[in-house]
């Protein structure tokens, strides 16, 4: 049985001219968002409100998404020239982990420091 913890979810830190807090979204219910003074309570809140959401496309007799089916599946292919992949071979090499690991790593840690300018 799918229950509200299936689902993935984005949380993100919102500015202050948005109020503050943090903001959680679920990328199988665009319209699913909720927030919280802290992370955790985001969450919470968030799980609240995406329980409302299955709750009432149930009792609307409409189909409530798959976890996982909005689109964010996790696997994207990007092509790169040679010397780049020749690099982070070698990068993934010696520091003893796939490229895969390397490569996630270096996107989340890069989206990190973006989303700290902003």
């Amino acid at each position: 049985m799918v229950t509200v913890t299936d689902y993935p979810f984005e949380v993100r830190l919102l500015t202050k001219d948005e109020g503050g807090g943090y903001l959680i979204s679920y990328p199988d219910f665009s319209d699913c968002i909720s927030d919280g003074e802290s992370v955790d309570e985001a969450i919470a809140n968030g799980r609240d409100a995406l329980a409302a959401v299955i709750a009432t496309l149930k009792e609307l007799g409409r189909p409530v998404p798959e976890p996982g089916s909005g689109g964010a599946s996790g696997k994207f292919v990007q092509r790169v020239p040679r010397s780049l992949h020749a690099r982070l071979a070698a990068r993934a090499k010696s520091e003893g982990v796939s490229m895969n690991t390397l490569v996630a790593t270096i996107l989340a840690e890069g989206l990190g420091v973006r989303e700290t300018r902003h």
